[in-house]
């Protein structure tokens, strides 16, 4: 008899919180929990200098590089180094993706079939780098409560709008539920399978802006695979010329 009275009492206390989450859920608006995570690493403008380090079972490496980007539909990237990727660069113009080759002074441009391929052998996507779809636009979304749910958090689960092609099934979101800064990403394949998760940690001011300043991205059909983004340095809203976001720059580095 007491052993049914624990489990009643266990299950009352497992209803009640997950009602408190729910309730909670409720009153907020996950368009703007979806925008502000769209936004998180953009504004007007804005350049940062940031370190890629690419983990596997056999080798590493680290890329430098700086990235411009306007909006959400420009984005700039140049490769500092290592020596071998030195001047590589990366073009993003709305729905358009161009890459640069150095060694064979040769630009080539990106078909929409290649955007969820690796870029420079990381474990993110061309995609993933230059975000051609959004949350917000390309996704319908709801705020949901999972089982391992936990009270100081918010889980917004994005399935793709019809006839956008993208690849996940689903991308589900944990975000801080005081500031909406996410804690991780999970993405589904078309069987549920969860396919990579991608951590944010290290929240950092830049500016009057706190973001995460590393990323970590990890896939699960890949054991030892692992791909690090640190943010050294970031500037919000910074003037940018207009020449910078133009196939002439990929060549002359005219920023």
């Amino acid at each position: 008899m007491r052993r049914h009275i624990y489990l009643w009492i266990l299950i009352l206390i497992t209803i009640i919180f997950v009602t408190r989450i729910c309730i909670a859920a409720e009153a907020y608006d996950v368009m703007e929990v979806v925008r502000q995570i769209d936004e998180l690493y953009r504004s007007s403008s804005s350049f940062a200098e940031v370190e890629m380090e690419i983990v596997t079972p056999h080798w590493q490496r680290t890329l430098r590089m700086k990235i411009w980007s306007e909006g959400m539909k420009k984005t700039f990237i140049r490769i500092l180094s290592p020596k071998k990727e030195m001047g590589v660069g990366t073009l993003r113009m709305g729905n358009e993706m161009w890459n640069y080759l150095p060694k064979t002074n040769k630009v080539i441009k990106i078909p929409p079939s290649m955007m969820m391929s690796s870029w420079m052998g990381s474990d993110f996507t061309n995609d993933d780098l230059v975000r051609e779809y959004t949350f917000l636009e390309d996704y319908r979304f709801n705020l949901f409560t999972p089982k391992e749910a936990q009270e100081d958090l918010l889980y917004v689960e994005c399935r793709p709008r019809e006839g956008v092609p993208i690849v996940w099934d689903r991308v589900t979101i944990a975000v801080r539920a005081s500031d909406y800064i996410p804690v991780w990403q999970k993405y589904y394949d078309e069987k549920g399978t969860v396919m990579r998760i991608m951590h944010f940690r290290d929240i950092r001011s830049f500016g009057n802006r706190r973001i995460p300043a590393m990323l970590e991205m990890i896939p699960q059909n890949k054991e030892g695979h692992k791909t690090v983004i640190r943010y050294l340095d970031i500037e919000f809203d910074r003037e940018i010329s207009k020449e910078v976001f133009s196939l002439r720059n990929l060549r002359e580095r005219i920023q």
